[in-house]
């Protein structure tokens, strides 16, 4: 008997995404960090040059599609909890901010390579095609929507 995969859709796509967020959630919380923390910090660290507070919330606001009040309401808590500091006009992530991510990417890497394990590398570049153009087309509609 052969079974075959249901086609993909918005349904199956939030299960995948809630699934594997739960995962880094659950690591997330043993280091205090919430998601939108772990972004953040993580937009600041990968940036390669210093970011203003508003070049942060537009980078965040783009991947995670957030309220920038509460982008910067979580600047605010990652300044508050030292794991960010401000440089005049730049926000520069710390080395205890730099840490905290580090030990979460090692923590999270083992879970990960678990999940991802055995996906052929054909059925990831098709799955990598599907994906970008989903968010491409979904960026599209929320700009008409939000125009």
């Amino acid at each position: 008997m052969t079974t075959t995969a249901p086609a993909a859709d918005a349904r199956m796509l939030g299960l995948a995404h809630h699934a594997a967020r739960g995962v880094l959630e659950h690591v997330l919380a043993r280091h205090g960090l919430t998601f939108e923390q772990q972004v953040t910090l993580r937009t600041l660290v990968t940036a390669g040059t210093p970011l203003t507070a508003d070049d942060v919330v537009a980078r965040v606001r783009d991947s995670l599609k957030a309220d920038p009040v509460g982008i910067h309401a979580t600047l605010d808590e990652l300044l508050a909890e030292q794991s960010i500091v401000a440089d005049g006009a730049h926000l520069l992530p710390t080395d205890a901010g730099r840490e905290v991510l580090a030990a979460v990417g090692a923590e999270t890497a083992p879970l990960s390579a678990r999940i991802w394990d055995g996906i052929s590398a054909e059925d990831l570049a098709a799955a990598g095609r599907v994906l970008t153009l989903v968010t491409e087309r979904a960026d599209a509609q929320l700009a008409k929507l939000t125009a």
